[in-house]
């Protein structure tokens, strides 16, 4: 586990030098961290609800679920999973919080995005009228930029960041 975590933060930190001075190296690494997520999120977006849900809604019995909003709950756990893995390792791996708060904290801010992705679906998709790919994409960019303030200064905090 190790390696594949210093690989990664080597091969990242390589692209880094040409934005040095634009950017700290945290925030590169959230950026190339938190884009890869995202890329993964988007295409398991379009993989579940084209393929999976098949553009259909969802129904369960007591509940039915529109395709886009089943697609966005079945793909929340995966990469749930992998964002605080890339947050905790590759990111953020200064924090001194013990692993399990900064799991709580996490998941508390992740509440938080999955509000925003719920509204922010239902707002592009339902009134709208945006596809429901397009409207991930757009979501997306709300959603990592609430994200990413939320776990520099709440979930993977460090002494002397503010919160």
């Amino acid at each position: 586990m190790k390696k594949i975590r210093d690989l990664m933060i080597m091969l990242i930190d390589w692209f880094y030098k040409p934005f040095q001075r634009l950017i700290s190296i945290q925030t590169f690494r959230y950026g190339a961290c938190g884009g890869a997520n995202s890329a993964f999120d988007i295409l398991l977006y379009f993989i579940f609800y084209h393929y999976l849900l098949g553009e259909k809604i969802l129904h369960l019995g007591f509940i039915a679920i529109s395709a886009h909003i089943a697609s966005f709950l079945l793909v929340f756990p995966i990469t749930f999973t992998t964002g605080f893995i890339l947050g905790k390792f590759i990111t953020f791996s200064d924090s001194e919080l013990r692993g399990r708060i900064q799991l709580l904290r996490y998941g508390i801010t992740v509440g938080g995005s999955i509000l925003l992705n719920y509204i922010f679906l239902k707002l592009f998709v339902e009134y709208c009228h945006f596809f429901p790919t397009v409207s991930k994409m757009l979501t997306t960019v709300v959603v990592v930029t609430y994200s990413y303030f939320m776990q520099k200064y709440y979930s993977f905090k460090v002494a002397g960041n503010i919160a």
